[in-house]
């Protein structure tokens, strides 16, 4: 499975959870930390865990080693570190504020929506 598999998978596993504006932006050549970054937002911050607790599991089932999971306990912004993915899982209110998106708006968006509905 390459990067950009392992991507969709990732998204459909937020998606599963019903994380909302899911999104993938290509770091390669933009960022030394990721080739990829996954966002999204749950509700709540038994949402924004659950989403990251999926993400965590189909990752392990798929054969990779989450590195690192940070800011599990306060669910206000969870990190999940596969390596050449960080997905950001935020609760809303803190994706607004740190708008990673502009951040990083040279970035490309990948297209993955049409994915996330097969």
């Amino acid at each position: 499975m390459n990067n950009r598999e392992l991507v969709v998978e990732v998204a459909k596993a937020c998606d599963d959870k019903r994380a909302e504006n899911i999104i993938a932006l290509n770091m390669q050549g933009i960022s030394l930390i990721a080739d990829y970054f996954v966002i999204c937002h749950g509700n709540s911050d038994k949402q924004v865990q659950a989403i990251a607790r999926e993400v965590k599991e189909r990752a392990e089932k798929l054969g990779y080693t989450i590195k690192r999971m940070e800011g599990f306990n306060e669910a206000r912004w969870i990190l999940v570190d596969l390596e050449d993915i960080v997905v950001h899982i935020f609760h809303r209110d803190e994706r607004i504020y740190y708008n990673l998106e502009r951040l990083w708006g040279d970035a490309p968006t990948e297209d993955i929506q049409s994915e996330l509905l097969s």
